[in-house]
């Protein structure tokens, strides 16, 4: 007896075909959870640090008005000593290093997920930006520096009305 004649189906038979089209709600839900699970597994979510090796890169914003550029950087559990900001061709670099504390005590380590150790950042900036009168402010863990733009960078900054037909 030949296995073919016992299969309920043939090769090519459109009735039980294995293969989804690219529309197939089922294969639409199986990309995305494939993009879930590669965003998952390729993040820093446990790390807000953003752990490369051993270097750690401290999560930034970059925001910017007709004025000034702002960049906040989030440095927890630093001091401003350990910190650097340096601005040298058109490039602001961040620079520090969070030290590990070693507390002796009788109980049993398990497990931790704070970082330690150096990190350093460099965010390329804009022509137009001002670097000779460039603020920082550190507060709270938060460093923020204010980044004023040259008046021909202001002045080539034009809202275009926009039209309807």
């Amino acid at each position: 007896m030949k296995l073919n004649s016992i299969l309920p189906w043939k090769k090519g038979d459109s009735q039980l075909s294995h293969q989804r089209k690219a529309g197939d709600p089922v294969n639409l839900l199986q990309r995305r959870m494939n993009h879930l699970f590669d965003d998952f597994f390729s993040s820093q979510l446990s790390d807000p640090w953003g752990r490369f090796g051993n270097e750690f890169a401290p999560q930034i914003d970059i925001s910017e008005s007709g004025e000034e550029l702002r960049i906040s950087a989030e440095l927890p559990g630093l001091d401003e000593k350990d910190v650097e900001v340096t601005l040298a061709d058109n490039i602001l670099t961040l620079k520090g290093e969070k030290k590990e504390e070693h507390v002796e005590d009788k109980d049993d380590f398990y497990h931790s997920e704070r970082s330690y150790g150096y990190f350093e950042r460099a965010v390329q900036l804009p022509d137009g930006a001002d670097t000779e009168n460039a603020k920082a402010k550190f507060r709270k863990g938060v460093l923020e520096i204010a980044i004023p733009k040259k008046p021909e960078a202001r002045a080539r900054t034009k809202k275009l009305e926009l039209q309807t037909d």
